[in-house]
């Protein structure tokens, strides 16, 4: 994982999906998050863009080491990356970890609703 020396703001940062076509995994991800990530406190704070594995990275962004496994989702901060998940093993698991990762790379705060 790569950090930043300070907070990033809301405005600067995104989610990336490194995703491919036939990866089960992305598939239930998309079931189970895609339809409500917009909608979380998370999700309006970083949001997802979504980037093919066999392609560069979106424009103007770049990773801090290639991508090997999918679905890998890259937090950015300014194009850079600032950290980093991979895999994806369920949605109890992927809210609370992305959570933490939010809050310990940005200044990212939940609310008590949503914890």
């Amino acid at each position: 994982m790569a950090t930043s020396g300070s907070p990033a703001l809301a405005s600067d940062v995104s989610l990336v999906m490194v995703e491919q076509r036939g990866c089960a995994y992305c598939a239930a991800w998309n079931d189970e998050i895609a339809p409500a990530y917009p909608n979380t406190a998370e999700g309006r704070y970083a949001p997802l863009l979504r980037a093919d594995l066999r392609q560069a990275p979106p424009d103007g962004m770049s990773y801090a080491r290639s991508v090997t496994f999918t679905p890998t989702f890259i937090l950015m901060e300014d194009g850079q990356e600032i950290a980093r998940m991979e895999g994806y093993v369920g949605q109890d698991f992927f809210w609370p970890v992305f959570s933490r990762l939010l809050e310990t790379h940005t200044d990212f705060e939940p609310t008590p609703n949503d914890q």
